[in-house]
Parts: C-alpha cells; sequence; structure tokens
C-alpha cells in the first residue's frame, strides 16, 4: 500500500477529531450538479481552503473560476471528463481533458467505456484511457478512472482496473454518484487487490460520514469524493447522494 494509503488508514484507527483532520486531506470536495451557480462554486472552493480538502471538483465549465478562487490556497482544482455516462469517443474525451488541464486542471476524472468494460473489451477499454492519459500527462496533470462499479460485475472491475494499470492510469475511482450505486468498501478493497500499491484508489459516491470515509480508507482507498466533505470531518452525517 502506498504511503498516502498508509496514513489514511492509520487516521482511520484514531479517535474521530484525530482521524478527521487526517481525512479531510484526502477529500475532493465535490460539486458536480448541472445547474451549481458561480456563487456555489465559489463557497465550496471557500470551504475547501477552510477545511483543507485535497482538491475540489467541479465540471470543466468551473475550472478556471476554481483555480482563480484557490490560488495559494494549496487545494487542487479537480473535474470530470466524459462525464456521467462516459459513452463519449475516446478523441473527443480526450480534447475535453486538455482543455480542462490547459484552464488549471491538476487532476482530472474520467468515465470509462462503460460498454467495453461490459462486453469485456480490454482493448477498447486501454485505448480510451489511454487517449485521455496522454493528454493529461501532457499537461503535467494526473488521471483518475471512474470505473462506475455499480454497472459492471467483479469481473469486469478488475478488467477495467487492469486495462486502467495497462493504460497508465495514475488512480482508479469507483464511481459518479449518477449511475445508481456509490462506493462500497467491498469495491474499494477488490480495486485495491487488483492495481496493488503503485496506484491511487478513489472512493466516490455516497460518501456521507465520518465513518463512511473510515470504512473505504480500511478497506485501501487514497482518496474520497464527496460532497458531504464538511460533514465527514466534523463528524455529522451528510445529506447529499454525491
Amino acid at each position: 500500500m502506498s504511503n498516502e494509503a498508509t496514513t489514511a488508514a492509520g487516521a482511520a484507527g484514531t479517535d474521530n477529531q484525530g482521524a478527521a483532520g487526517n481525512i479531510a486531506s484526502y477529500i475532493d470536495h465535490t460539486l458536480l450538479k448541472p445547474e451549481a451557480s458561480e456563487a456555489e462554486v465559489l463557497k465550496v472552493c471557500a470551504e475547501a481552503a477552510e477545511y483543507h480538502f485535497k482538491s475540489v471538483c467541479v465540471n470543466p465549465i468551473w475550472v478556471k473560476t476554481v483555480k482563480t478562487a484557490l490560488k495559494g490556497s494549496g487545494v487542487l482544482t479537480c473535474s470530470v471528463i466524459g462525464f456521467p455516462l462516459g459513452a463519449t469517443p475516446s478523441d473527443v474525451k480526450a480534447f475535453e481533458a486538455r482543455g480542462a488541464v490547459l484552464d488549471g486542471a491538476d487532476e482530472i476524472d474520467m468515465v470509462i467505456n462503460i460498454a467495453a468494460a461490459r462486453a469485456n473489451d480490454k482493448g477498447a477499454l486501454v485505448d480510451d484511457i489511454r487517449a485521455v492519459a496522454e493528454a493529461v500527462h501532457s499537461g503535467g496533470a494526473i488521471l483518475k478512472v471512474i470505473i462506475e462499479t455499480a454497472l459492471l460485475d467483479d469481473a469486469q472491475k478488475v478488467l477495467a482496473c487492469e486495462a486502467s494499470v495497462e493504460a497508465g492510469a495514475d488512480f482508479v475511482k469507483t464511481s459518479t454518484g449518477f449511475n445508481g450505486g456509490g462506493a462500497t468498501a467491498e469495491d474499494v478493497a477488490l480495486m485495491r487487490r487488483t492495481v496493488g500499491p503503485g496506484l491511487g484508489v478513489k472512493a466516490s459516491g455516497g460518501v456521507r460520514s465520518l465513518a463512511d470515509a473510515q470504512a473505504m480508507i480500511a478497506a485501501g482507498a487514497t482518496r474520497i469524493g464527496a460532497s458531504s466533505g464538511i460533514a465527514i470531518v466534523k463528524g455529522e452525517q451528510g445529506s447529499s447522494a454525491y
């Protein structure tokens, strides 16, 4: 397990206050609803800076706004590509990713070709992910690959994780939060076993409390995607689905 994963797992075993303080640095504070306003985006940025979250994750139209708002805060700017369906041609995903990185994104979360995963077409998955990975890495950013676990069986989850490794991704991620179920500790553990210690694992979708986050970290997650980040660090129960 990576140093990041080991640190987070250690946090899960401490008292709530200490664990929350450590877990904050693993949270991608997320606002992906399509109707989000500029005021809401700026509010999320202010919260992320206050609580020292790892990043703010937004749709591509808000990357420039977030990058400017977070300047000097130490919080990263993250955006999503091919979101939330993954059913966009790979060259279009790569173009979209390149644009987001040029706008200031430090991290990109892409959705895979889910149909290819369900068809057990590893070659198509590798090609899809590699196209985006090359675009992202050329701009100095990192790539997280959303495999949408709720739509795959375990063998397909393994296949998608293996394709992510082969294609040069930096993370695998459970879910968009928009296509059925979200993260489970069982899926995180499966993904961690598959990718080994070399890649990050991001749990997202339905992580609403400190206990949820601790369970994901104990299973092997090194990043948490949540719109309930403040509730998590306060030891409260969040209400948002993502």
